[in-house]
């Protein structure tokens, strides 16, 4: 298991990044990113400290730690310069809060997102076939997420994604311990989503190729 999308105590996690990292692994998670919630208040605050920590971390843990963000509640105008601000602060994983129906997200942020420098549209909620398309066309990867409210449409977001080719991960959203998704339960979120156990696979590659670039 492979979890790109998490939360500690820099946003509203509960966790310490250490003990996140610890708690991932003895669930047998090989790589987890920890991607904080920011905005333009708080952005440069959270990379570098989550960059430090996974460097240090990664000395040490078997498990691989990767520091990113979250860009959150962003106005759609500012999401491309703060997806190339936390790039250039050191985020490997650029995660955009995408239009979940679980929350009142700006409508556009998804068009947004998907025309700027990020790796993952979370939570896309009822994303548009044509901004399937894009994220198709542009690489981006979509999201199947394991949190609450969230996972409403993850069916519409699988159907849509095969569909049109666009890729597919699968993350937990973690706020708590508890969030934490093993392999056998990512694999039956997935199929509760209307994958098959060969999409399950696939996403996990997907998510392999973002941790090992």
């Amino acid at each position: 298991m492979i979890d790109l999308h998490t939360h500690s105590i820099f946003s509203d996690g509960v966790l310490v990044p250490s003990e996140l990292a610890h708690r991932a692994e003895v669930l047998g998670i090989k790589a987890l990113a920890i991607t904080d919630h920011a905005d333009c208040s708080n952005l440069d605050f959270i990379v570098p400290r989550l960059v430090r920590v996974c460097q240090e971390l990664n000395l040490v843990n078997q498990i691989k730690t990767v520091p990113g963000v979250e860009l959150t509640h962003v106005p759609p105008s500012q999401i491309a310069s703060l997806a190339k601000q936390a790039r250039s602060l050191g985020a490997k994983i650029v995660v955009l809060h995408g239009e979940t129906i679980a929350e009142p997200v700006a409508p556009g942020t998804n068009r947004a997102g998907l025309a700027s420098d990020i790796d993952i549209l979370a939570h896309p909620g009822l994303i548009s076939e044509e901004d399937v398309v894009m994220a198709a066309e542009r690489g981006i990867f979509l999201e199947i997420s394991a949190r609450k409210g969230h996972s409403l449409t993850n069916g519409h977001v699988a159907q849509l994604a095969k569909a049109h080719g666009a890729k597919l991960v699968l993350n937990s959203d973690a706020h708590e311990p508890s969030d934490l998704v093993t392999i056998e339960l990512a694999r039956k979120i997935a199929l509760g989503a209307g994958l098959r156990d060969a999409d399950f696979e696939r996403m996990q590659k997907n998510a392999e190729s973002l941790v090992m670039n």
